[in-house]
């Protein structure tokens, strides 16, 4: 099942909750050069996951949902140009679990 909120994409994969950025805010960024994580292991709505450098913007992403990262996307710190693709198993941002399922459920349908 897949979500979006704040041009964030959430998918959900048992009781993994994946959250990457959806093509609009690609586009309005541009290219992703370098981006950095808070160190933050469990997060409420709004905490930073990650702070951005783009070609057309400085950016924090903000974690839609509260929850535990069990483990962030370490191969883009060394290549942030992976949070362009258009591939989901490179753009990636976070992955959370003890997520409220109610909250979830509230989210737009992607």
């Amino acid at each position: 099942m897949k979500k979006r909120v704040n041009f964030l994409f959430i998918e959900k994969k048992e009781n993994i909750y994946t959250i990457s950025l959806t093509p609009e805010l690609q586009d309005d960024i541009g290219t992703v050069g370098f981006i950095e994580y808070s160190n933050q292991e469990t997060l409420d709505v709004d905490d930073p996951i990650l702070s951005l450098e783009a070609s057309k913007t400085v950016h924090e992403v903000d974690s839609p949902l509260a929850g535990t990262i069990v483990e962030r996307n370490q191969a883009a710190v060394s290549e942030p140009t992976l949070l362009n693709s258009a591939k989901t198993e490179e753009n990636w941002i976070v992955k959370l679990t003890d997520v409220d399922e109610e909250a979830f459920n509230q989210l737009e349908d992607a």
